[in-house]
Parts: structure tokens; C-alpha cells; sequence
């Protein structure tokens, strides 16, 4: 289980590499599709920031210590991380919908890959937890 998280992490890595160029490039994203769905829009918002730092980058860093904490089988720490991540992406996932009116592509297959990551982490935690209780482990 800890390859396949560790490798949904380094999905991620790759969709938060690609929003963040969007972020920092003033031409038409690849994924400005229509009016409904503009990587540009929303990666260039107040929102895509956080004191400075993108958006994008904040995830870079989740998703490598997500990587990490999967092969290091810190199940726990994986699970209440993946949670927070998941959390947070929703919080972005409503300012998409409800503030900005577009989506960015990247940044729902993002919410798509911590969904993942959250779920099999929380799986992969309580199959362990039960496998230790009943002495298979």
C-alpha cells in the first residue's frame, strides 16, 4: 500500500509542478478550455497565494512529505496529514465553485488524487490497527 500512496504522492507532485508554471506564466494556460474551466483564472486569483507562497508550491511540499510519511509507514501521521491536505483542498475546491465561477483542471485532479490518498491511507491505517489486535502483525 505504501508504493501506491507513494505514488499517488508523486501524481500530485506532478499536477502542483504544472499549476504552479501556470502561476507564474502570464501566457494562456494549456488547460484554459472555456469559460468554466481556466487553470489561468484561478491560478492567478488572490487566492492563489498564501502569504506569498503559491498555492501550488504549499502542495508540491504536502505531497512529497505525503510520499515520505507512505513509504516511511507512518500510517497515523499519513492519515491525519492526508485528512488536513483533503480539508484544505475542498476549502479550494469551494473558492473555485463559489468565489472565482471557473475550475482549474489541475487543481481537481489534485482534490482527486488527495481524495485517493486519504482513503487508502485511513484504510491502510485500520487494517494495520486490526491486523496488531488480533496478533497477525
Amino acid at each position: 500500500m505504501r508504493y501506491v500512496i507513494a505514488l499517488l504522492a508523486l501524481v500530485g507532485v506532478v499536477v502542483s509542478v504544472l499549476a504552479l508554471d501556470v502561476h507564474y506564466t502570464v501566457a494562456t494556460s494549456p488547460c484554459s478550455i472555456n469559460e468554466k474551466w481556466d487553470c489561468g483564472i484561478v491560478n492567478h486569483s488572490s487566492y492563489s497565494a498564501i502569504g506569498g507562497i503559491p498555492v501550488a508550491a504549499i502542495g508540491i511540499a504536502g505531497y512529497l512529505a505525503l510520499a515520505w510519511l507512505g513509504i516511511a509507514r507512518q500510517r497515523a501521521v499519513l492519515v491525519v496529514t492526508s485528512l488536513a491536505g483533503l480539508g484544505f483542498s475542498l476549502y479550494l475546491a469551494h473558492i473555485e465553485r463559489d468565489v472565482l465561477g471557473v475550475w482549474c483542471l489541475y487543481c481537481v485532479i489534485s482534490l482527486a488524487v488527495i481524495a485517493l490518498i486519504a482513503f487508502l491511507s485511513t484504510i491502510w491505517s485500520i487494517v494495520a490497527a486490526s491486523n496488531r489486535r488480533s496478533g497477525r502483525w
